[in-house]
């Protein structure tokens, strides 16, 4: 039935685009990556043209993911079974959200990339400058790592037990960035009692046994060491 007021016709659409970003994990892709993208057109000194092309494209990807989610709801309904015919109308409108999509990134190159390299050059350079920054980052890369390990192998939950040990991960990190940083001798060995300690706190704790507290070490030691050469 048609919509009896211009309000109503809003609503209608309104409560279209807002079902397809429930329904469909793309349309949310795309509404994350829209927000993104005009998060950095705000820290970004963009024309505006270039502002204007962002926003078109944001709208044409958008548009085609609505119309591609209409239609493959309209052909479902109506054919209810596999059929040849409608796998091709179904293909034919994700090939349209494909192209789309595809302009996206050339936009987003053309418009963003010299200016996101200069930034990231920038804030590296000002990282090499402030080693105690670089310490956080390995740190908090550590326990990524940790995390990541162990949801992978299902050991432990995320911050006690399990294989690898988060704390002889994350004291080992910082040993290694005090040993890398300072080039003292006294205050590496003073990190590297601490770390024993923390690993030994757990071994007898029997919260770890030998083999996680090693990986954990390992780990720490490891990416620490990555960061620091990658970047020092």
């Amino acid at each position: 039935m048609k919509s009896r007021s211009l309000i109503e016709s809003f609503n209608n659409a309104i409560n279209g685009i807002i079902s397809t970003i429930r329904s469909e994990r793309n349309m949310k892709i795309h509404i994350i990556a829209a927000v993104l993208v005009l998060g950095l057109s705000l820290f970004y000194d963009l024309t505006r043209a270039e502002f204007l092309i962002v926003c078109i494209t944001i709208a044409l990807v958008i548009i085609c993911e609505l119309f591609n989610t209409a239609v493959e709801v309209l052909i479902d309904m109506l054919v209810g079974i596999y059929h040849p015919r409608a796998k091709t109308v179904k293909d034919t409108a994700a090939g349209a959200v494909l192209i789309s999509a595809v302009l996206s990134l050339a936009v987003a190159y053309f418009i963003f990339f010299d200016r996101v390299s200069t930034s990231l050059e920038s804030g590296i350079a000002r990282i090499k400058q402030a080693p105690m920054h670089l310490t956080v980052i390995a740190i908090i890369l550590t326990m990524a790592a940790v995390l990541v390990l162990k949801f992978v192998l299902r050991k432990g939950t995320p911050f006690s037990g399990g294989m690898p040990s988060g704390h002889s991960a994350v004291a080992f990190s910082a040993a290694t960035a005090a040993a890398l940083y300072t080039n003292n001798a006294a205050i590496t060995i003073l990190f590297i009692i601490v770390a024993f300690l923390v690993v030994q706190s757990r071994l007898e704790g029997k919260i770890h046994n030998v083999p996680e507290l090693l990986a954990g070490a390992v780990i720490g030691f490891l990416v620490t060491l990555l960061l620091f050469q990658l970047l020092s």
